[in-house]
């Protein structure tokens, strides 16, 4: 596949997922919630995890900003569902380090989350994307 024809897919999954947001809303009864904003451009995160036994059973987010950090909330808690808090907290790493442009392995499917890895090339970029990853460490830390 070429570099345009792999650009152009990229793009389709960010866009899917910004217009068709999986896990939007918030969960009831017990749940951790997290409210996180970037002052920079205005984007805001309302997230919730349901935490038991050390596994994320649920995950759902809300909020409002540009497509990036949207579409990448979506594709979180999609990844994050049914992984131990300690397999979360890794998969966030393995964002950061993503967003960095440095070499992240692959232990974990991404899925989705893959089409996020242009966003490196744009720094200004970068803190949309990890928003909502920021806000499921700090939650998934606070549980602990």
């Amino acid at each position: 596949m070429s570099f345009n024809n792999l650009d152009q897919l990229y793009r389709s999954v960010i866009m899917d997922h910004y217009k068709k947001p999986r896990n939007k809303g918030s969960l009831e009864g017990d749940s951790v919630t997290i409210d996180m904003n970037n002052p920079t451009c205005g984007d805001r995160i309302h997230l919730t995890l349901k935490i038991n036994d050390g596994v994320v059973e649920d995950a759902k987010f809300d909020g409002e900003g540009c497509s990036i950090s949207m579409s990448s909330a979506s594709m979180m808690t999609e990844v994050i569902k049914g992984k131990k808090a300690e397999e979360a907290l890794e998969l966030a790493e393995i964002f950061s380090k993503m967003m960095l442009g440095e070499d992240y392995g692959d232990k974990y499917d991404l899925g989705d989350v893959e089409a996020l890895q242009g966003v490196s090339k744009f720094p200004a970029r970068i803190k949309c994307a990890t928003l909502a990853w920021k806000a499921m460490e700090k939650g998934v830390n606070e549980q602990k």
